[in-house]
């Protein structure tokens, strides 16, 4: 009997020590996980911003496929939520409480079963050289029953840090293949409708073309816009000379106006006016690195369909989005004309 009661009494001590032990624990935990993705962070925000997206880089979800989920009339934004019920994710819900733009987004999650508690997630999208930083973290406060369950099944970082880094690992994947999607399609008798257009001209090599546009298209729109001239539509390339054995190009940069402009004889931009003509018409959907791809479906093109190209007629590359109105290259919109008789 006295050996019952020394058991009991140990096994008391035991109980209250595991107790002290669970009750001294941290009543707060915080942890982050980051990782360098090569997208632009407007992309990389409003994809983690709207909770219609997060089943196709959520690990948790990855893990049970099945289970239900449930979207507030808001998912993205502050107030945007939403739920899940599964047999292995449990039941819970998710809140967005406060966003700036492109640069966080805080958000409430709160677990029903199989036990309740609460935690703050936050995101956070900085530039770099590279790409954008993406930090995710989690914290939040550790009741009793939860030092209890991470006393025996380790911290709460150590069970869900990993889950973290899977879920920005397919974050990466999913938004490196959204913005590499393109398309090309081509038009055969496409009419072009002319007009005036103000423009620079240069010569460069065919390997430096992309930097020097780059360079002298903002000297056209600036013009335009100190000096308070509508433009037109969107700016476009015309290219005059084109010589791949020498590795050089002749180009002009332009921006249409609604008409013509005579401009000062020192300010090295002139006025120029294109005829309507008709044209084989190249659209491309995507970044403008494929551009090269684009240009060879069209000249290949031609001669495949007995298309007669008309000698030193205009060919033209129209920028209707690009990466200064449209952030992702995948909604870049380019239109090759190619003047045909």
């Amino acid at each position: 009997m006295k050996a019952l009661k020394y058991i009991l009494f140990l096994f008391l001590i035991a109980i209250i020590g595991l107790a002290i032990y669970i009750a001294v624990q941290p009543n707060q935990f915080s942890f982050t996980r980051s990782k360098l993705i090569k997208a632009p962070k407007s992309i990389l925000f409003n994809y983690v911003n709207d909770y219609k997206n997060w089943p196709s880089f959520s690990p948790w979800i990855e893990q049970e496929p099945n289970s239900t989920l449930t979207y507030g009339n808001k998912t993205s934004g502050v107030d945007g939520n939403y739920a899940w019920n599964g047999e292995i994710l449990g039941e819970g819900m998710m809140n967005t409480t406060t966003i700036e733009k492109d640069k966080s987004i805080s958000q409430q999650i709160t677990f029903i079963k199989p036990f309740e508690s609460e935690s703050n997630i936050n995101w956070t999208f900085e530039n770099t050289l590279e790409g954008t930083l993406v930090t995710w973290g989690m914290e939040g406060k550790q009741g009793f029953m939860t030092k209890l369950y991470t006393t025996f099944a380790g911290s709460i970082e150590e069970n869900t840090a990993t889950d973290f880094d899977r879920g920005l690992f397919k974050l990466d994947s999913i938004t490196t293949v959204n913005i590499e999607k393109y398309s090309i399609t081509i038009e055969a008798n496409a009419q072009h409708g002319g007009g005036y257009y103000l423009y620079n001209t240069t010569s460069c090599k065919i390997s430096e073309l992309e930097n020097k546009i780059q360079e002298m298209m903002p000297k056209v729109t600036s013009y335009a816009t100190n000096n308070n001239i509508p433009m037109a539509g969107s700016p476009f390339t015309q290219y005059i000379k084109w010589d791949e054995e020498n590795n050089a190009a002749i180009f002009s940069s332009c921006v249409p106006t609604t008409d013509k402009v005579i401009t000062e004889a020192n300010s090295n931009i002139l006025t120029g006016q294109l005829n309507p003509f008709k044209a084989v018409k190249t659209s491309l959907k995507g970044n403008t690195k494929n551009l090269k791809e684009a240009w060879e479906k069209a000249m290949n093109y031609i001669p495949a369909n007995n298309v007669e190209v008309a000698v030193d007629g205009p060919m033209l590359e129209v920028y209707k989005k690009d990466i200064f109105n449209t952030p992702n290259p995948a909604d870049w919109i380019t239109e090759i004309y190619i003047a045909i008789k």
